[in-house]
């Protein structure tokens, strides 16, 4: 698929079912969104797929980050966002962790590099026939999601990918 048709035509998948990627395509999402610009060659990026024991971890301490904020959800609709997480076919976490030790490349540059990496992997995922769906919501700021994730709590959930083969045409 050329770069502007790939533009033009992409969108987010309102639904995903299997399968998600295989093992050479998730590599090969990875290579792209690491190309992106990134000032003073820091790779803040850190990508993180969700898997078994680790999946079930972040389901949970999502669930928790939303109830957090959310305090009169019902369990049922707590389980209901814990079993979205669950049922994604792929999900990677793509997360920006900031090198302070950098004076020359402030902040906001590392995470808008890894903005950019995200974009490049949605991108990719595109071309190569899948849907993305690029969340964040309470999980993506909670300090106990990332936590579970090995991230420092001034690290960047930049984005919680979901990825998958589409249920429905794009609108």
């Amino acid at each position: 698929m050329e770069l502007l048709v790939a533009i033009d035509t992409r969108s987010s998948a309102p639904r995903l079912l299997e399968p998600g990627p295989t093992s050479a395509h998730l590599q090969r999402l990875f290579a792209a969104a690491q190309r992106a610009p990134d000032h003073g060659r820091l790779k803040p990026w850190r990508f993180i797929l969700l898997e078994n024991e680790l999946r079930q971890k972040f389901a949970q301490a999502a669930a928790q980050a939303r109830h957090l904020q959310v305090p009169t959800l019902s369990p049922e609709q707590l389980e209901g966002d814990r079993q979205k997480i669950i049922r994604s076919p792929c999900i990677v976490v793509i997360a920006c962790t900031v090198r302070r030790d950098q004076v020359k490349v402030p902040e906001i540059e590392q995470v808008i590099a890894v903005g950019a990496a995200a974009q490049n992997f949605v991108l990719a995922a595109h071309d190569l026939g899948y849907g993305a769906m690029w969340k964040t919501g309470p999980a993506a700021y909670d300090a106990g999601v990332k936590a579970c994730l090995d991230l420092d709590p001034q690290d960047h959930i930049i984005a919680i990918m979901h990825l998958g083969a589409r249920a429905a045409k794009p609108l």
